[in-house]
């Protein structure tokens, strides 16, 4: 079975597609983005553990 490893991370309203791009660069898997409380947006993202 995998096991996963998850982040939560804030994402710059004027930067999206680069941060998004360099977490996919590091393995990374988008699986839900969100705006918070403040209107940003929040990423959620898994990948398999090492």
């Amino acid at each position: 079975m995998t096991q996963w490893e998850y982040q939560v991370a804030p994402i710059p309203l004027h930067n999206e597609a680069l941060m998004l791009n360099n977490f996919g660069q590091d393995g990374w898997e988008l699986v839900a983005i969100h705006t918070n409380a403040q209107g940003g947006l929040v990423a959620f993202l898994k990948k398999p553990k090492a």
